[in-house]
This record gives C-alpha cells, sequence and structure tokens, in this order.
C-alpha cells in the first residue's frame, strides 16, 4: 500500500511539483495551499505523513497544521518544510519529528521522508509493545 502523504505549501508550484515527484517514487499524495485547507483534510481522512510548510496564512500557521496532525488517533510523521530554518529551534516543541529545508533535491527529499516514516513506525512499534508489556505487567499483578 503506498504511503498517505499530505502536502501542506501555499506556492501552487511548490505543491505541484512535490506531488509530482512524490507520486512518481509510489506515494498517494493530497495537498493543501492553507492551514484552514489541511486542518479540514485531517479531519475528512488518514495520512501517514504530514508534510506542511512553516508560513502560510502566517508565520507559524504551518506549526499549527503539525500539532493538529499529532492530535489525530492515527498520529502520522510530521515535517516541516521551510527555506528559513527557525533560530530560535521553535520547530522542535511543536511535535515535528524532521526538518526539511528547500531548495532540496529529489535524492535526498525521498531519503528524508523514507528515514522519517521508517523511524516513525519503528517509534509506534516500541510503544505498542511497551504498552502491551505494561498491561502484561498490570494484569500478573492483579493475579499475584
Amino acid at each position: 500500500m503506498k504511503p498517505r502523504v499530505l502536502l501542506v505549501d501555499a506556492n501552487v508550484m511548490v505543491l505541484l511539483t512535490l506531488k509530482a515527484v512524490l507520486e512518481l517514487h509510489k506515494f498517494s499524495v493530497d495537498v493543501a495551499a492553507s492551514a484552514v485547507e489541511a486542518l479540514r483534510k485531517l479531519d475528512s481522512a488518514t495520512y501517514d505523513l504530514v508534510i506542511t510548510e512553516t508560513h502560510l496564512e502566517t508565520e507559524k500557521a504551518g506549526l499549527k497544521v503539525i500539532r493538529a496532525a499529532r492530535l489525530r488517533p492515527y498520529n502520522p510523521a510530521t515535517a516541516l518544510l521551510t527555506a528559513d530554518l527557525p533560530a530560535d529551534g521553535s520547530w522542535k516543541g511543536n511535535g515535528t519529528e524532521s526538518l526539511l529545508i528547500k531548495p532540496l533535491g529529489t535524492a535526498e527529499l525521498l531519503n528524508q521522508i523514507r528515514s522519517l516514516l521508517a523511524r516513525h513506525r519503528g517509534g509506534q512499534v516500541l510503544s505498542a509493545q511497551r504498552r502491551a508489556s505494561l498491561a502484561r505487567m498490570g494484569t500478573e499483578r492483579k493475579a499475584s
């Protein structure tokens, strides 16, 4: 099954270019040109990965998209796409798992996305295993 990606950027050329590249490499891609549109799509579909530009309607609207994505029960991987590295490191505390700095070559973009998805899936598996282990420990204690 193709990984499903929500790509958010106010620049239509960036959206179309990245969508074409990702679809060529076996990703299913939905696009949004604003945070408002992205939030609607997050409510109506399930994604493996959400990639958003920082600057949309406001300077930090992309971070709002990241926070909203992280609150979804399906817990997508998240990446911030930007040409301006936030000097204050503010992107780190908002649920963003990866930072993609524009311009980005195709091979580098694909490597970073595949690596992020693998790390994210690995973390989900570990979290599920920890929850199962804790549940077993709780059951064993009750039985004692």
